[in-house]
Protein backbone atom coordinates (compact mmCIF):
# COMPACT_ATOMS: atom_id res chain seq x y z
CA UNK A 1 0.00 0.00 0.00
CA UNK A 2 1.23 3.57 -0.81
CA UNK A 3 1.01 6.68 0.82
CA UNK A 4 -1.65 8.28 -1.42
CA UNK A 5 -4.29 5.69 -1.78
CA UNK A 6 -4.82 2.11 -1.10
CA UNK A 7 -2.96 1.26 -4.77
CA UNK A 8 0.10 -0.97 -4.78
CA UNK A 9 3.22 1.31 -4.74
CA UNK A 10 4.88 2.42 -8.65
CA UNK A 11 8.69 0.23 -7.59
CA UNK A 12 5.83 -2.96 -7.48
CA UNK A 13 3.35 -1.81 -10.24
CA UNK A 14 6.24 -1.05 -12.50
CA UNK A 15 7.50 -4.66 -11.98
CA UNK A 16 3.93 -6.31 -12.19
CA UNK A 17 3.74 -5.19 -15.49
CA UNK A 18 7.38 -5.12 -16.97
CA UNK A 19 6.98 -1.73 -17.42
CA UNK A 20 10.95 -0.99 -17.86
CA UNK A 21 11.02 2.91 -19.64
CA UNK A 22 11.72 2.96 -23.58
CA UNK A 23 14.42 5.43 -24.14
CA UNK A 24 12.20 5.53 -27.67
CA UNK A 25 9.32 7.07 -25.97
CA UNK A 26 11.39 9.71 -23.57
CA UNK A 27 10.34 7.92 -20.84
CA UNK A 28 11.64 8.58 -17.04
CA UNK A 29 9.37 7.10 -14.24
CA UNK A 30 8.78 9.32 -11.16
CA UNK A 31 8.32 6.52 -8.63
CA UNK A 32 8.22 8.61 -5.40
CA UNK A 33 4.45 8.91 -4.74
CA UNK A 34 4.83 11.96 -2.22
CA UNK A 35 6.62 13.82 -5.31
CA UNK A 36 3.88 13.32 -7.57
CA UNK A 37 1.38 14.61 -5.10
CA UNK A 38 3.14 17.15 -4.60
CA UNK A 39 3.31 18.25 -8.38
CA UNK A 40 -0.51 17.63 -8.36
CA UNK A 41 -1.13 20.03 -5.66
CA UNK A 42 1.10 22.59 -7.59
CA UNK A 43 -1.58 22.99 -10.57
CA UNK A 44 -3.91 24.38 -7.81
CA UNK A 45 -7.36 23.45 -6.57
CA UNK A 46 -8.39 20.51 -8.90
CA UNK A 47 -11.59 19.65 -7.08
CA UNK A 48 -13.97 21.11 -9.98
CA UNK A 49 -11.77 20.48 -13.15
CA UNK A 50 -11.20 18.16 -15.56
CA UNK A 51 -6.96 17.57 -15.81
CA UNK A 52 -5.47 16.49 -18.97
CA UNK A 53 -2.22 14.54 -18.40
CA UNK A 54 -0.08 13.49 -21.15
CA UNK A 55 2.36 10.05 -20.87
CA UNK A 56 0.93 9.02 -17.09
CA UNK A 57 3.49 5.57 -17.44
CA UNK A 58 2.70 3.67 -14.49
CA UNK A 59 0.49 6.50 -13.17
CA UNK A 60 2.21 8.24 -10.22
CA UNK A 61 1.01 11.36 -11.20
CA UNK A 62 -2.46 10.37 -12.50
CA UNK A 63 -2.68 8.84 -8.88
CA UNK A 64 -1.64 12.11 -7.67
CA UNK A 65 -4.17 14.01 -9.88
CA UNK A 66 -7.00 12.13 -8.70
CA UNK A 67 -5.83 11.90 -4.76
CA UNK A 68 -5.63 15.58 -5.03
CA UNK A 69 -9.37 15.72 -5.63
CA UNK A 70 -9.32 16.12 -9.30
CA UNK A 71 -12.93 15.69 -11.46
CA UNK A 72 -11.90 13.64 -13.80
CA UNK A 73 -8.46 13.15 -15.74
CA UNK A 74 -7.98 12.13 -19.38
CA UNK A 75 -4.69 10.78 -19.73
CA UNK A 76 -3.31 9.44 -22.83
CA UNK A 77 -0.50 7.21 -23.15
CA UNK A 78 1.54 6.12 -26.25
CA UNK A 79 2.96 2.81 -24.71
CA UNK A 80 0.41 0.12 -24.85
CA UNK A 81 2.61 -1.55 -21.87
CA UNK A 82 1.15 0.83 -19.53
CA UNK A 83 -2.55 0.87 -20.03
CA UNK A 84 -2.96 -2.58 -17.31
CA UNK A 85 -1.29 -0.41 -14.52
CA UNK A 86 -3.91 2.72 -15.65
CA UNK A 87 -6.80 0.51 -15.88
CA UNK A 88 -6.20 -0.88 -11.90
CA UNK A 89 -6.07 2.92 -11.19
CA UNK A 90 -9.14 3.44 -12.94
CA UNK A 91 -11.06 0.76 -11.25
CA UNK A 92 -9.58 2.39 -7.82
CA UNK A 93 -11.39 5.78 -8.81
CA UNK A 94 -14.59 4.96 -10.35
CA UNK A 95 -15.79 7.30 -13.00
CA UNK A 96 -13.06 9.30 -12.90
CA UNK A 97 -10.08 8.42 -15.26
CA UNK A 98 -9.91 7.61 -19.16
CA UNK A 99 -7.09 6.52 -20.21
CA UNK A 100 -6.47 6.35 -24.19
CA UNK A 101 -3.69 4.86 -25.61
CA UNK A 102 -2.70 7.20 -28.45
CA UNK A 103 -0.49 10.37 -29.15
CA UNK A 104 -1.08 13.49 -27.99
CA UNK A 105 0.20 14.62 -30.67
CA UNK A 106 -2.89 13.46 -32.70
CA UNK A 107 -5.71 13.37 -30.12
CA UNK A 108 -8.22 15.73 -29.76
CA UNK A 109 -8.89 16.39 -26.24
CA UNK A 110 -11.63 17.93 -25.77
CA UNK A 111 -13.61 15.44 -27.33
CA UNK A 112 -13.38 13.88 -23.85
CA UNK A 113 -13.48 16.87 -21.02
CA UNK A 114 -15.68 19.36 -19.66
CA UNK A 115 -14.59 22.81 -18.97
CA UNK A 116 -12.43 24.33 -16.73
CA UNK A 117 -9.64 22.29 -17.61
CA UNK A 118 -5.96 22.29 -16.80
CA UNK A 119 -2.90 20.28 -18.28
CA UNK A 120 -0.71 18.50 -16.06
CA UNK A 121 2.30 15.94 -16.86
CA UNK A 122 5.79 14.99 -16.61
CA UNK A 123 5.99 15.49 -20.33
CA UNK A 124 8.10 12.48 -22.15
CA UNK A 125 11.47 14.55 -23.46
CA UNK A 126 10.95 14.13 -26.88
CA UNK A 127 7.87 15.62 -27.45
CA UNK A 128 7.31 18.25 -24.40
CA UNK A 129 8.50 21.61 -26.45
CA UNK A 130 6.38 20.57 -29.52
CA UNK A 131 3.43 20.10 -27.12
CA UNK A 132 3.87 23.15 -25.38
CA UNK A 133 4.12 25.25 -28.21
CA UNK A 134 1.09 24.11 -29.69
CA UNK A 135 -0.82 25.02 -26.07
CA UNK A 136 1.00 28.28 -26.35
CA UNK A 137 -0.24 29.22 -30.15
CA UNK A 138 -3.94 28.51 -30.28
CA UNK A 139 -6.25 29.65 -33.14
CA UNK A 140 -7.79 31.41 -30.77
CA UNK A 141 -7.35 33.23 -26.93
CA UNK A 142 -8.23 32.34 -24.49
CA UNK A 143 -6.94 28.51 -24.96
CA UNK A 144 -9.48 25.74 -23.95
CA UNK A 145 -6.92 25.45 -20.73
CA UNK A 146 -7.01 27.68 -17.95
CA UNK A 147 -3.27 26.29 -16.74
CA UNK A 148 -0.69 23.92 -17.52
CA UNK A 149 1.67 22.57 -14.87
CA UNK A 150 4.10 20.83 -16.61
CA UNK A 151 7.69 19.45 -15.87
CA UNK A 152 10.65 19.75 -18.30
CA UNK A 153 14.77 19.17 -18.60
CA UNK A 154 15.71 22.17 -16.44
CA UNK A 155 17.57 23.95 -19.35
CA UNK A 156 13.68 23.71 -21.07
CA UNK A 157 12.46 25.43 -17.94
CA UNK A 158 14.71 28.19 -17.97
CA UNK A 159 13.84 29.02 -21.48
CA UNK A 160 10.25 29.05 -20.59
CA UNK A 161 11.15 32.05 -18.20
CA UNK A 162 14.28 33.68 -18.90
CA UNK A 163 14.43 37.40 -19.44
CA UNK A 164 16.38 39.61 -22.23
CA UNK A 165 19.75 39.26 -22.01
CA UNK A 166 20.24 35.99 -21.14
CA UNK A 167 21.66 33.11 -22.82
CA UNK A 168 18.18 31.10 -22.23
CA UNK A 169 16.24 33.80 -23.84
CA UNK A 170 14.34 33.42 -27.30
CA UNK A 171 11.17 32.19 -29.06
CA UNK A 172 9.71 30.21 -25.94
CA UNK A 173 10.25 32.59 -23.60
CA UNK A 174 8.30 35.11 -25.59
CA UNK A 175 5.70 32.50 -26.73
CA UNK A 176 4.64 31.87 -23.28
CA UNK A 177 5.47 35.10 -21.80
CA UNK A 178 3.09 36.64 -23.86
CA UNK A 179 0.25 35.04 -23.10
CA UNK A 180 0.98 33.35 -19.88
CA UNK A 181 1.95 34.26 -16.54
CA UNK A 182 4.85 31.49 -16.12
CA UNK A 183 6.87 30.41 -13.31
CA UNK A 184 9.43 27.55 -12.29
CA UNK A 185 8.06 25.81 -9.35
CA UNK A 186 9.81 22.95 -8.11
CA UNK A 187 13.37 21.29 -9.23
CA UNK A 188 13.65 17.78 -8.90
CA UNK A 189 17.45 15.80 -9.11
CA UNK A 190 18.21 12.45 -11.84
CA UNK A 191 18.05 10.57 -8.91
CA UNK A 192 14.08 11.04 -8.59
CA UNK A 193 13.23 9.08 -11.57
CA UNK A 194 14.13 5.83 -13.41
CA UNK A 195 15.68 5.19 -14.68
CA UNK A 196 17.66 8.49 -14.16
CA UNK A 197 18.35 11.45 -16.79
CA UNK A 198 21.14 12.97 -17.37
CA UNK A 199 19.99 16.42 -16.29
CA UNK A 200 17.75 18.01 -13.92
CA UNK A 201 14.20 18.49 -14.21
CA UNK A 202 12.05 21.14 -13.24
CA UNK A 203 8.28 21.45 -12.95
CA UNK A 204 6.71 24.81 -14.28
CA UNK A 205 3.15 26.24 -14.13
CA UNK A 206 1.86 28.31 -16.45
CA UNK A 207 -1.24 30.49 -16.04
CA UNK A 208 -3.28 31.37 -18.86
CA UNK A 209 -3.82 35.69 -19.12
CA UNK A 210 -7.17 36.42 -19.96
CA UNK A 211 -5.66 37.99 -23.09
CA UNK A 212 -2.28 38.56 -24.47
CA UNK A 213 0.62 40.74 -22.43
CA UNK A 214 0.49 43.42 -25.20
CA UNK A 215 -1.82 43.53 -28.25
CA UNK A 216 -0.35 41.58 -31.70
CA UNK A 217 -1.34 40.11 -34.22
CA UNK A 218 0.09 36.05 -33.50
CA UNK A 219 1.48 35.44 -37.10
CA UNK A 220 3.18 38.64 -37.60
CA UNK A 221 4.51 38.24 -34.13
CA UNK A 222 5.54 34.59 -34.34
CA UNK A 223 7.17 35.52 -37.78
CA UNK A 224 9.33 38.08 -36.53
CA UNK A 225 10.25 36.13 -33.41
CA UNK A 226 11.10 33.24 -35.36
CA UNK A 227 13.59 35.52 -37.84
CA UNK A 228 14.92 37.31 -34.91
CA UNK A 229 15.81 34.48 -33.31
CA UNK A 230 16.62 32.43 -36.54
CA UNK A 231 19.62 34.25 -36.78
CA UNK A 232 20.39 35.60 -33.26
CA UNK A 233 24.14 36.59 -33.60
CA UNK A 234 23.02 39.04 -36.51
CA UNK A 235 22.01 42.89 -35.99
CA UNK A 236 17.88 42.70 -36.28
CA UNK A 237 18.44 45.15 -39.43
CA UNK A 238 20.10 41.99 -41.22
CA UNK A 239 18.04 39.24 -39.11
CA UNK A 240 14.87 40.61 -40.28
CA UNK A 241 15.56 41.65 -43.70
CA UNK A 242 13.39 38.93 -45.19
CA UNK A 243 10.52 40.32 -43.05
CA UNK A 244 10.41 43.93 -44.64
CA UNK A 245 12.30 45.59 -47.20
CA UNK A 246 11.74 49.18 -44.73
CA UNK A 247 12.37 46.98 -41.68
CA UNK A 248 15.13 49.62 -40.31
CA UNK A 249 12.47 51.94 -40.92
CA UNK A 250 9.86 50.10 -38.28
CA UNK A 251 12.81 49.52 -35.96
CA UNK A 252 13.33 53.50 -35.64
CA UNK A 253 9.35 53.76 -35.41
CA UNK A 254 8.78 51.18 -32.19
CA UNK A 255 12.11 52.84 -30.85
CA UNK A 256 14.30 49.73 -31.07
CA UNK A 257 18.06 50.21 -32.37
CA UNK A 258 18.61 48.61 -35.73
CA UNK A 259 21.77 47.08 -34.71
CA UNK A 260 20.36 45.49 -31.44
CA UNK A 261 20.68 41.67 -31.37
CA UNK A 262 17.10 39.41 -30.66
CA UNK A 263 18.32 38.57 -27.31
CA UNK A 264 18.70 42.44 -26.19
CA UNK A 265 14.66 42.89 -27.28
CA UNK A 266 11.96 42.50 -24.88
CA UNK A 267 8.19 41.36 -25.35
CA UNK A 268 6.73 44.79 -25.23
CA UNK A 269 9.00 46.42 -28.31
CA UNK A 270 8.50 43.03 -30.23
CA UNK A 271 5.01 43.36 -29.95
CA UNK A 272 5.02 47.13 -30.84
CA UNK A 273 7.59 46.13 -34.39
CA UNK A 274 4.86 43.43 -35.03
CA UNK A 275 1.90 46.39 -34.95
CA UNK A 276 3.90 48.28 -36.85
CA UNK A 277 4.92 45.68 -39.44
CA UNK A 278 0.78 44.78 -39.41
CA UNK A 279 -0.28 47.89 -40.12
CA UNK A 280 1.76 48.57 -43.10
CA UNK A 281 0.19 45.51 -44.37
Amino acid sequence: MSGIDDLPPLRDVIATYELAAKKSLGQNFLLDLNLTAKIARLAGDLTGADVLEIGPGPGGLTRGLLAEGARRVLAIEKDPRCMPALAEIAAAYPGRLQAINGDALTVNPLEHLTPPIKIAANLPYNVGTELLVRWLTPPEWPPFWVSLTLMFQREVAQRIVATPGSKAYGRLALLAQWRTDPKIVMDLPPEAFSPPPKVNSAVVHLTALPAPRYPADPAVLNMVVAAAFNQRRKMLRSALKSVSPQIEDHLHAVGIKPTERAEQVGLEAFCALARSLATAG
